[in-house]
């Protein structure tokens, strides 16, 4: 049984990383999709790659983080499928990485922008439409919105905004039918977490596999697979929640994964055949 048969969703950040795989296991699990992108993003190929394999795809190219955007990418849903039953809020930036007196008052205002301005529009402008549908929104938490994050503590503030205006709109939300989760990512095999694609150092990314449990990077298959189980009917008495799926790294204490064996460290290859997993640095 597909999952989410007959639901439509919105996936912004959709073109690289968790969001491309978001894309993916939405369209196999039977939702329909507006995939959302900023002007640099494949999110035209994503969109076109499940479109070829029989999937209902559409992409919407714009910055919502800007008003008139987020407007337009809801409507596009509305012209397109005529309802809307999920929106995943998963846009967002990791643009440095620094000390706090040598941060950057520009990137940190980027960050506000894209991390928060964007979940919040297009929640304000996907409303309507959910309480119609009874439907649920998923957005990008982080374990850097529990433990904060040394070297970029203005992305853990970000995070840390997000969770509780999840669970602000959960609350708020629930007499109308919606729900309002996060999903809250470890170190993930994206190009945020190398050195050679991210803003990350070679001991930073070192330290963020050694504090996980799991000795490992998770996948973006694995947290397409917990957005695809919280955007479902399965996931029907679940709001509010910040689920963390960080390989153990928030209840860890010390370098736990230097005692992993090698044979456990391996990541799983999954089924999704992702194109862009590490293709930017934005989502």
């Amino acid at each position: 049984m597909k999952r989410l048969e007959g639901k439509v969703a919105i996936v912004t950040g959709a073109g690289t990383g968790i969001g491309e795989a978001i894309a993916h296991k939405f369209a196999l699990e039977g939702a329909a999709l507006v995939l959302n992108g900023l002007p640099d993003d494949p999110v035209v190929d994503v969109a076109s790659t499940l479109t070829q394999r029989g999937y209902k795809a559409v992409a919407y190219v714009g910055d919502v983080s800007e008003e008139t955007h987020a407007q337009a990418c809801v409507q596009l849903v509305l012209d397109t499928y005529g309802r809307l039953d999920i929106l995943i809020n998963n846009a967002g930036m990791f643009l440095d990485t620094s000390e706090m007196q040598d941060y950057d008052t520009l990137v940190f205002d980027q960050l506000l922008k894209n991390n928060l301005r964007s979940a919040f529009l297009m929640t304000k402008y996907a409303l309507p439409l959910l309480q119609k549908s009874r439907g649920n929104i998923v957005s990008a938490g982080s374990e850097a919105g529990f433990n904060g994050l040394a070297q970029n503590a203005p992305y853990g503030g970000t995070k840390g905004f997000m969770h509780a205006f999840m669970k602000g709109v959960a609350v708020e939300q629930a007499q109308y039918g919606v729900r309002a989760n996060c999903v809250c990512p470890g170190a993930i095999d994206t190009a945020w977490t190398h050195k050679e694609t991210g803003s990350m150092d070679k001991k930073m990314e070192k330290t963020l596999v050694q504090a996980t449990p799991m000795a490992r990077r998770g996948t973006p298959e694995e947290m397409a697979n917990v957005y695809a189980f919280l955007a479902s009917d399965e996931a029907s008495y679940v709001t509010g929640a910040l689920w963390l799926a960080d390989g153990g790294v928030t209840v860890a204490k010390g370098p736990v994964g230097d005692l992993v064996p090698k044979e456990l460290k391996k990541e799983p290859k999954g089924i999704l055949e992702l194109n862009h997993e590490r293709d930017s640095v934005r989502a």
